[in-house]
């Protein structure tokens, strides 16, 4: 079973979106957890405005509660995918070389811009993008 972790600033909206459209696509074949580098929303639900954008692509975030990243769930995962470059550049600050093949951006050459206080619209346009990512990471393994 591949294992994949998913990370954005506070796993507040991105990557527990990216989490469970994931898992969607990926059913039994996967195991993905999200995480955040910041324990801002640590315990806490998604944000409202993700709530309703994963509602209108079929998806239900209403159980998910925010983490932050820690050293054990970056040995567990085989794939690391970061939402931004931002974000990609302090994973691997973090991991050193011990993990660093293993970390690189959700969408292969670009961020999923972050919609934290923006708009209903916003968050509609990140889901949209992360759903569509999906196809980067299910049924194809990534070169290394």
């Amino acid at each position: 079973m591949r294992k994949l972790l998913t990370v954005c600033l506070g796993n507040h909206c991105r990557s527990p979106f990216a989490q469970i459209a994931l898992t969607r696509r990926g059913g039994s074949a996967i195991t993905v957890r999200s995480a955040g580098l910041i324990g801002k929303w640590q315990g806490q639900p998604a944000n409202p405005s993700m709530l309703k954008a994963s509602r209108r692509l079929g998806h239900d975030l209403t159980h998910h509660r925010g983490r932050q990243i820690t050293l054990e769930m970056l040995n567990w995962a085989e794939d690391v995918l970061a939402m931004d470059t931002a974000v990609l550049d302090t994973l691997r600050a973090i991991c050193g070389e011990r993990n660093a093949d293993k970390i690189r951006l959700y969408l292969d050459d670009r961020d999923v811009p972050d919609p934290m206080g923006k708009g209903d619209e916003a968050f509609n346009e990140c889901a949209v993008l992360i759903e569509a990512g999906t196809a980067l990471h299910i049924g194809r393994r990534p070169p290394r």
